[in-house]
């Protein structure tokens, strides 16, 4: 993604709307950690966020700033809608600490309320302690998903490029059951999606690709390995398609050889799950109602204790190791969904004790009405004869 996948207009939105939540907080500036944040305002897809940055933006109409390594300069200078670019490092290392309190310093921040990001992978705790430390004169609010929760409603060009990623997604799943094969291996099977994945114009996914199958089809989030596929064989893929970095996932459940009764038994709870959890949402229902749904149909069939997943989540511009947004559903969340709003729908049933899962991934946008399923891939178990 770059500052030319939006128009200036939707960019201008976004940080007017970000303006006014800072407003909103009772706050006069706003410290952007995370690269998904920094990424919705400024474009910006440099491989930053393995080191320290950060945006600032006021309450008031003023520049955008970004602090980050000199390295990603040309990125920000041609890519991104950056007002002011701070760097540190080059040829030699830095303490970003030492800008930063310039930059904090030059702002005169000591006179103003701040609120900032705490994300759970990007800002380093030593960072964060400095960070606190420099700011330690200045009223402090963490508002971590300040940000985050105004993107989750996603503008006509954000959902054009979710829809894209869904296509390419399907693409995949069909490369992904044309080459499932006794005696192939996971990894070989993996490479067929990632082949077809790339060649559809998918960029790479913030998270990497789920597969297990035999005994391992009990694990919720397994890598694929040297593991042949056997004749009898159960399992489960997931992976996403990226689209400018707008995530699409998909996961389907699938068996060589005609499933088991009790293979088809937990296929079909997952499904009747899925089903329920799809028909309860729309605009204006809390978050937890399809959670509960689906939880409803798992418990009935005396397996609750399988059900070690949440029921989804919202779905992001994503960087590793993550493309989730902050709204669950799930117990205790107090997200209500609306219009606009993408999310996924995964309620699983994962049972060690029989080395046997299942689980059926989908992504719908949320209506007024209802919901409207992104995927055109058949939701069936891939059965390979």
């Amino acid at each position: 993604m770059s500052k030319h996948d939006f128009t200036a207009d939707e960019f201008a939105s976004r940080r007017a709307r970000v303006r006014e939540a800072i407003v909103a907080a009772d706050l006069d500036w706003f410290i952007a950690f995370h690269p998904v944040s920094i990424h919705w305002l400024t474009g910006s897809d440099a491989k930053s966020y393995q080191e320290f940055q950060c945006l600032l933006i006021s309450a008031e109409p003023g520049p955008v700033i970004v602090l980050t390594r000199e390295g990603e300069r040309n990125e920000f200078e041609t890519d991104a809608l950056v007002d002011r670019l701070w760097t540190f490092g080059g040829s030699e290392p830095e303490d970003p600490m030492v800008p930063f309190e310039r930059l904090v310093d030059g702002l005169e921040l000591h006179r103003t309320r701040v609120g900032m990001e705490v994300p759970a992978y990007y800002l380093h705790p030593h960072h964060y302690v400095q960070i606190k430390h420099i700011l330690r004169e200045i009223e402090i609010s963490e508002r971590t998903n300040l940000i985050h929760d105004l993107k989750l409603i996603k503008s006509p060009a954000e959902l054009q490029y979710i829809r894209q990623a869904s296509q390419i997604a399907d693409t995949a799943m069909h490369a992904f059951a044309k080459g499932l094969a006794v005696g192939r291996s996971e990894l070989e099977v993996s490479a067929d999606v990632y082949q077809a994945l790339l060649s559809a114009g998918s960029g790479l996914a913030a998270s990497p690709i789920n597969l297990v199958s035999g005994d391992r089809s009990c694990f919720s989030h397994g890598a694929p390995t040297h593991r042949k596929l056997q004749s009898g064989d159960f399992g489960s893929v997931e992976y996403g398609a990226a689209y400018q970095r707008y995530t699409a996932t998909i996961g389907r459940q699938f068996c060589l050889g005609q499933p088991t009764s009790r293979m088809r038994e937990l296929y079909d709870l997952v499904r009747q799950a899925s089903d329920a959890c799809i028909s309860e949402i729309r605009a204006g229902v809390p978050a937890i109602r399809p959670h509960e749904a689906a939880k409803r149909v798992i418990a009935e069939a005396g397996l609750d204790h399988g059900r070690v997943h949440t029921s989804g989540y919202g779905l992001a511009p994503g960087f590793p190791p993550t493309w989730g947004e902050p709204l669950h559903m799930f117990g205790g969340s107090t997200y209500t969904l609306q219009a606009g709003m993408v999310v996924t729908i995964e309620p699983p049933v994962f049972l060690g004790e029989e080395q046997l899962g299942a689980r059926i991934i989908d992504n719908v946008l949320v209506t007024e009405n209802g919901a409207e399923l992104l995927s055109t891939f058949s939701r069936d178990l891939i059965v390979i004869d």
